[in-house]
């Protein structure tokens, strides 16, 4: 019960920007677990079909490895299943190679979606943090303008401490989600990666020339 008082009195104190803070750390996080979850059955799907797709390339079965690929909504289904529908047309490497570079780039943006949202929202937490405390501050020099001299320092001291609570809860939202966008930007990556990875390892097994 001390622990939740404490926290009331915290937000109480804190004033009217404490409650656009929350909001931006609920909606923040929301984002990050969802794109958490996205990301890891991502990366276990695309693992899952790669095993299927390796053995049919490395045997030359194109036909059957087209289909699996089609038929997966996987990030390496859709880069392979556009490359293999065009080495049936394909005269290079270089063409199929275009042809997958071109379905990469349509990805890549599925991986990262969302994500840059934390960033900002770490940036707004502090900007709010900082403009709730000069305007608290602001309040406080004001309301011991005309206040008796011996309890002026008392009071500018209180309405400091309160002001700063604004800034000490923009840094509690911005840093977590700082951390979180790095975490979930480096996954992606990871993920963009991998496909590039598949992509250079069935390109491998044609026989293009260039």
């Amino acid at each position: 019960m001390d622990v939740f008082a404490t926290i009331i009195n915290f937000f109480q104190q804190g004033g009217p920007f404490m409650f656009p803070l929350l909001i931006i750390m609920v909606i923040g996080m929301a984002i990050a677990l969802e794109r958490f979850l996205y990301l890891r059955r991502a990366r276990r799907e695309n693992r899952r079909l790669w095993e299927q797709l390796l053995p049919m390339l490395n045997q030359g079965d194109y036909e059957g490895a087209e289909r699996a690929a089609t038929h997966s909504e996987t990030a390496i289904g859709r880069v392979l299943g556009y490359g293999l529908a065009r080495s049936k047309s394909a005269s290079s490497r270089a063409d199929v190679e275009m042809a997958m570079e071109e379905s990469l780039m349509e990805v890549t943006p599925l991986l990262e979606r969302r994500t840059h949202y934390l960033a900002t929202f770490a940036n707004i937490a502090t900007l709010m943090g900082l403009l709730g405390t000069i305007i608290g501050l602001i309040k406080g020099f004001t309301a011991v303008a005309n206040v008796n001299p011996a309890e002026k320092a008392d009071l500018l001291s209180a309405s400091i401490s309160v002001a700063m609570n604004t800034t000490a809860f923009g840094l509690m939202v911005a840093i977590p989600l700082l951390l979180l966008h790095a975490v979930l930007q480096s996954n992606a990556n990871e993920l963009v990666e991998n496909v590039e990875m598949a992509a250079i390892k069935f390109l491998n097994s044609f026989g293009f020339k260039s």
